[in-house]
């Protein structure tokens, strides 16, 4: 597999993590199942060949995605095409820090893949037809840099009230508490929830059980498989709150999560 991760200049680094390419992936699974991890992406297909959704039970086909596709912040696992043999280019915003490129608030697309063209019309469509004026993957990066900057650069304003809870809610999702950070930002919690669900896409509550569960799956990718330990580190009231939360963002109980899991976070071959 051929893989590339680009990070592009200021001001656009304030906001987008990297760029990611790969191509020639080439796994036993042909599905796969992503599971929430608090982040919006934007992918371009670099080839014509429709990417499924697939419902999570029966793994039939729901949705088809095509060229250039949104995800919203997830706070539910989807089932996806594994990636065989595809070849993509992934712009991975900062967590929280997406929506200076939307044009709604992130509420509207939380738990929804949408194509591009719904969102921003055919500008992405063009970019992406620029990008494949090239083959070089460096190029490319340059290319959606350049238009990103240019088309959105005058947008990227942050909110450091947003800013700072996602900051907040990743650091210390086992001991935050709403109340006390409402006062420091100095919102009601009720303008600081609308704030923060706007920009995220979800409330603040549904980004901290996320936060939990991501703590939880980083802690066993480290080698810590004592579930007590695990779930009383990561802040859940007790060992069945953390597995109801763990099958509600996974769709597996711990120990089966564990016997699946690959090398790959957040992605857990299903068939």
């Amino acid at each position: 597999m051929i893989t590339q991760t680009y990070i592009p200049r200021f001001p656009l680094n304030q906001f987008v993590d990297y760029f990611f390419f790969y191509e020639g992936y080439t796994p036993s699974h042909s599905v796969e199942r992503f599971l929430p991890d608090g982040n919006v992406e934007l992918i371009i297909d670099l080839h014509d060949t429709p990417k499924f959704i697939y419902d999570n039970e029966t793994l039939k086909e729901i949705q088809a995605c095509h060229h250039v596709w949104a995800s919203g912040v997830r706070t539910e696992p989807i089932s996806i095409d594994s990636g065989r043999e595809a070849a993509m280019i992934v712009v991975y915003f900062k967590k929280g820090l997406a929506y200076p490129f939307f044009p709604a608030p992130m509420n509207e697309i939380s738990d929804c893949v949408v194509d591009a063209d719904l969102l921003w019309g055919n500008w992405f469509s063009s970019l992406r037809e620029r990008i494949l004026e090239t083959n070089d993957p460096t190029s490319r990066f340059e290319i959606l840099e350049a238009s990103l900057l240019e088309e959105f650069g005058s947008k990227l304003i942050q909110n450091p009230c947003v800013e700072y809870a996602v900051k907040q809610i990743i650091l210390h999702p086992d001991q935050l508490l709403f109340t006390k950070m409402s006062q420091e930002i100095g919102y009601s919690q009720k303008h600081f929830i609308s704030m923060f669900k706007n920009a995220v896409g979800i409330t603040p509550k549904a980004y901290l059980k996320i936060a939990r569960f991501q703590k939880a799956i980083n802690g066993i990718e480290q080698g810590t498989v004592n579930w007590t330990t695990i779930s009383q580190d990561c802040g859940f009231y007790d060992q069945s709150h953390f597995i109801n939360d763990f099958r509600l963002f996974s769709g597996f109980t711990p120990e089966q999560y564990l016997r699946r899991k690959t090398e790959i976070l957040n992605y857990v071959p299903i068939g």
